[in-house]
């Protein structure tokens, strides 16, 4: 008798193999297990985009979400800062456990840098978000790096582990 087949699992699949570590699954799960405050870069009110339907599934997990864009004041009741400098001083000054990245590649450097100089613990550049020399500088600057995953999709994976 045949078994069915295994699904294909995508994510876990994809290699990214570059210059810096990143993170695979699993420790992209460990960093959600340790997480409470992210930090959502790019967050927007629109409830059709990748942002705003992440952020809200995070929020219901219990995550501090901290939307940033500076074009926008709020996202899902929660207040929107311009700067990732700006959020972390108006939220207390704590260092934020994930910078959860929804910006265009080109756009990610400086947001690395910022990460860093704030002592974040991990950048995360969401799917199709792939930038090496983001990498790189979060790398360097003491950051753990996750890129092209998904805080929600992973965040499902931890759910489904414990």
């Amino acid at each position: 008798m045949n078994e069915p087949a295994a699904p294909i699992r995508l994510l876990d699949h994809i290699s990214l193999d570059g210059p810096v570590p990143i993170l695979d699954a699993d420790g992209a799960v460990e960093v959600l297990r340790r997480a409470s405050r992210i930090a959502i870069v790019g967050a927007s009110p629109d409830p059709f985009r990748a942002s705003h339907t992440v952020m809200d599934y995070l929020l219901a997990q219990g995550y501090e979400c901290v939307p940033v864009n500076p074009h926008i004041t709020s996202v899902l009741g929660c207040a929107a800062f311009p700067t990732l400098e700006a959020a972390q001083a108006a939220t207390g000054g704590t260092p934020f456990d994930i910078v959860d990245v929804f910006r265009r590649p080109e756009l990610t450097p400086d947001i690395a840098r910022s990460a860093v100089a704030l002592g974040s613990g991990t950048l995360w550049l969401q799917l199709r978000v792939v930038d090496w020399d983001t990498a790189r500088i979060a790398h360097e600057g003491g950051l753990d790096v996750v890129m092209d995953r998904c805080t929600a999709i992973d965040h499902r994976r931890l759910r489904a582990s414990s």
